[in-house]
């Protein structure tokens, strides 16, 4: 069944999504509030607000696949920021030049990890236009990570319509070409002045929009030089390096459903070792059991023949212990599948490695692949397991081997460019200088 059958989802409400049972009533609490009302005199955050300030000193757009592109530091010509303080609410947002902030050294952001932020892209389709794919998912995504870290509150719709405009301005430069993609980074930090343990009283919201390197093929690389020898099986597909006992991303209870700067600072060590090692992510384990959580930075997906009844099932971990963060593309990979594949039965429970090494000997494993923003559907090839070597279907060289994965990433491709007319695709309104 072609995409266009897919029956869209509304966005999960913030006061039910499950990204917030995890902070219990506190944070459900602050969430209705910031739904359904707000205090005398203090200021929602506003779209009809924007002032816009134009640059005079425009960058070049560099080429693509250019070193400048693969360093992941250029960034478009303006940038959106809007202040936030307990006393008066939001201020007037403002899209202006990009340029750098000046905060105190006592920041509450520098001190207690109180950021967080959200990763989207912003698409030019075939037809020239441009497309944002489901910016309200972010957006009720980005409002249950602040109000986890104590950060403010504000109108979803509200945030959706600023990115809209940021986009929109930038969109005719920096995205010309069909086909192209640009990365875009809203996020939101404490700011007040004040050292000690308590709610934020300042904030600061801001988007960039960042140049980013195709990192969605079959096999992510670091960068446009030759990939190392280490790395020459990846051309088959993603590398997983499984965590050890003493590495732990998340946990039930605490706040690996948040997409906050403290749930990422502390995985860089083992990134660091798991490409040393000649693997592209780590694929994050918890407990004795060895429950598979995350790989990296993305949620983790196999597909595989159930062992009683024969049925394919497609297995990724649940969300209701808060444990995995509820990817925008992970939603996307079960919507799609549940409208079109009847054949494949969606099971979102905790699995473990042994359930994948099972499957594997007994001829059940059929793929895995992550899904994230940044490498999007990245099919794995193998996945290294305490001195076990799990190598996948596509690994072996299985014609194929990564069928599955590479057709849902299409399907979502296609709505994304605009060659499905999709109501996840949400068109932007180009403005000009």
């Amino acid at each position: 069944m072609a995409p266009s059958a897919v029956s869209p989802v509304s966005p999960p409400s913030p006061t039910l999504d499950s990204t917030a049972k995890l902070t219990k009533a506190g944070t459900l609490t602050t969430l209705s509030q910031t739904i359904s009302s707000d205090s005398p005199g203090v200021a929602d955050l506003d779209a009809s607000k924007l002032s816009i300030t134009r640059t005079q000193n425009p960058k070049v757009v560099p080429a693509p696949d250019s070193p400048e592109v693969w360093s992941q530091n250029t960034t478009t010509d303006h940038m959106l920021t809007c202040r936030w303080t307990e006393q008066s609410g939001w201020d007037a947002p403002e899209i202006l030049p990009y340029g750098p902030f000046s905060i105190m050294p006592t920041a509450s952001v520098l001190h207690y990890a109180t950021e967080c932020f959200e990763g989207m892209k912003a698409y030019r389709g075939q037809d020239g236009k441009v497309r944002l794919f489901r910016p309200e998912r972010n957006s009720v995504r980005f409002l249950s990570s602040a109000t986890r870290i104590a950060l403010p509150g504000f109108p979803p719709q509200e945030f959706v319509k600023l990115l809209k405009k940021l986009v929109g301005v930038e969109a005719k430069k920096w995205l010309s070409e069909p086909g192209s993609f640009i990365y875009i980074r809203p996020t939101m930090i404490a700011t007040a002045p004040a050292l000690g343990i308590q709610k934020p009283k300042e904030a600061l919201l801001y988007i960039i929009m960042v140049l980013f390197p195709n990192l969605g093929g079959p096999s992510p690389t670091a960068g446009p030089t030759p990939t190392p020898s280490s790395l020459d099986k990846s051309s088959l597909g993603m590398r997983l390096l499984a965590s050890r006992h003493d590495m732990i991303r998340a946990w039930p209870g605490g706040f690996g459903n948040a997409k906050v700067g403290a749930n990422y600072g502390p995985t860089l060590l083992a990134q660091g070792e798991a490409r040393a090692r000649g693997y592209h992510q780590i694929l994050w384990l918890f407990g004795d059991q060895s429950y598979v959580t995350e790989a990296g930075g993305s949620n983790f997906f196999v597909l595989w023949t159930n062992a009683t009844t024969g049925q394919k099932e497609l297995v990724t971990a649940p969300l209701d212990d808060g444990t995995i963060l509820a990817g925008v593309t992970r939603a996307s990979v079960l919507d799609l599948v549940s409208a079109t594949r009847p054949d494949i039965q969606i099971v979102q429970r905790p699995f473990t490695m042994q359930e994948m090494i099972d499957a594997k000997s007994e001829g059940r494993l059929i793929e895995a692949f992550g899904a994230g923003t940044a490498f999007f559907i990245a099919p794995v090839a193998d996945i290294h397991f305490r001195g076990i070597d799990l190598t996948l279907p596509l690994g072996d060289g299985v014609l194929g081997g990564d069928e599955f994965a590479m057709s849902i990433k299409n399907q979502l491709m296609d709505i994304m460019y605009g060659k499905v007319k999709h109501d996840w695709a949400v068109v932007v309104d180009e403005i000009d200088c």
